[in-house]
């Protein structure tokens, strides 16, 4: 029988914006920028099929989509 895995539940619990934006924070590369909640609520208004359980974000289903978007949208903003 082989132990539950912890990384994994973790990856995929369902957090609140103020969660998900503190552990993204904490655990991204010092090399990318930083999510505010601004952000992140312009994401969640842009890819709302990515958000079928209400307001739930997941490591799991959200971190990567949010690093790959916010450096172009930082992009945007600065021109």
């Amino acid at each position: 029988m082989r132990p539950p895995d912890l990384d994994r539940a973790r990856s995929e619990k369902l957090l609140t914006v103020g969660e998900f934006l503190k552990i993204y924070n904490n655990e991204i590369p010092t090399a990318f920028p930083k999510a505010t909640l601004p952000l992140l609520q312009e994401f969640r208004k842009n890819n709302e099929a990515l958000f079928k359980r209400d307001s739930a974000w997941s490591l799991d289903l959200h971190r990567k989509k949010v690093m790959d978007w916010l450096p172009s949208r930082l992009r945007v903003i600065s021109s």
